[in-house]
């Protein structure tokens, strides 16, 4: 089964303009499968493999000057140090405008310190996302049961994430340089699977795990920086009302959260109370992994005031808002476009948009639209 890669063009584009270009994204999100469609003349060295990791960690500047033409070092996140020495190669060979190295990385630079201050202002960077409906064949049904990852698409979700997730927390944070209880981990990231799209309580997660807010924070940190959770900020405006501070939190692949809450199937994913939440983080996931390719610099936020006034999600593209509220089933209520319509007002935006599963696009009001979810890779709001 093939993928059709819709961020093939903005990495060669990367590669075109910096010296190495970072592809950041979870682990078998499939970096490497992207990397080498994108550039089949490159060289490649897998980090993780022991030989070769041996030699990188002995003296990285050595294996590094040795390499010729464009070369994809798959998980770089496992030496560090090849940061650090990436540094002086790149600013030695400045003239060279070509691209010569392509980092593959499963964690956030967070994680990473040697991304962040190393190669600052040297890199390119792109964030590989799961596959969005747009990118596969499959009904949009399936893809939001089983999620974005290539592999889980293939066979069994639930097969694949439960060794997967396994992986991820016993091995991967450790190899990153972290002690983290796997266990609480476990359990943190299911609690937040109940949760989904919850205003973050670290006080509220702590008291029912038994542990510190500080523990709380300092694991939702890691579970953000391998690429399973998504903090989405509010969005402030000085208007008088009071809002709504903290983030929302969702498990950024309904896979995953279909997994850990117990989900098979369709039948049961339309029974299931998280129903809702899902079909809302599923949307917001595949709008913002649309708009980062369409527009690399949009920000994206929620907007909620104390009385409830709200919006799932807004796009800041420059000076231009955008407005969307995310409905599980019909999006052609009158009732939800005059609330998004007085959203607009507070917030300066242009247009509103009422994403449904289904029905037809209607404009609701002057500035607010019901529309459909659609595949279509040009369909944006």
């Amino acid at each position: 089964m093939e993928w059709n890669r819709h961020s093939v063009e903005r990495l060669r584009k990367l590669a075109g303009q910096f010296p190495a270009v970072v592809v950041l994204g979870a682990r078998q999100v499939g970096k490497t499968t992207l990397a080498k469609f994108a550039f089949p003349e490159a060289g490649y060295r897998d980090l993780e493999a022991p030989l070769v990791r041996q030699r990188f960690l002995t003296d990285p500047s050595h294996e590094l000057g040795r390499l010729e033409g464009l070369t994809i070092l798959d998980e770089a996140q496992s030496v560090p140090e090849v940061f650090s020495a990436l540094r002086g190669i790149i600013d030695a060979r400045r003239q060279d405008r070509r691209c010569h190295f392509c980092l593959l990385g499963s964690a956030q630079p967070a994680l990473v310190r040697g991304i962040s201050e190393s190669l600052a202002g040297r890199v390119g960077v792109l964030e590989l996302d799961p596959l969005t409906p747009a990118e596969t064949s499959l009904p949009a049904e399936q893809h939001w049961l089983a999620g974005g990852f290539p592999e889980a698409l293939r066979g069994d979700f639930r097969e694949w994430w439960e060794p997967y997730l396994s992986t991820v927390l016993q091995r991967d944070l450790f190899a990153y340089g972290f002690r983290p209880d796997p266990h609480f981990l476990r359990r943190l990231i299911t609690m937040l699977a109940v949760q989904q799209g919850a205003l973050l309580n670290l006080s509220a997660l702590g008291n029912s795990l038994g542990v510190s807010y500080h523990t709380v924070q300092h694991g939702i940190d890691l579970l953000e920086g391998v690429f399973l959770l998504r903090r989405l900020p509010p969005y402030f405006r000085n208007i008088g009302k009071r809002l709504v501070k903290s983030p929302r939190v969702y498990l950024r692949d309904t896979g995953l959260l279909h997994h850990l809450s117990n989900i098979d199937d369709p039948a049961t994913l339309d029974a299931h109370p998280i129903r809702g939440a899902s079909w809302e983080g599923w949307v917001i996931e595949d709008l913002i992994r649309r708009e980062k390719l369409a527009r690399p610099f949009t920000r994206f936020s929620f907007w909620r005031t104390s009385s409830g006034q709200e919006a799932d999600l807004i796009m800041e593209r420059g000076g231009d808002l955008v407005a969307i509220e995310i409905k599980a089933n019909s999006a052609e209520n009158p009732h939800d476009a005059r609330k998004l319509e007085n959203t607009l007002d507070d917030i300066g935006a242009s247009s509103g948009w009422v994403v449904g599963m289904g029905g037809e696009n209607t404009q609701l009001t002057r500035r607010v639209r019901s529309i459909s979810l659609d595949p279509n890779p040009t369909w944006l709001p």
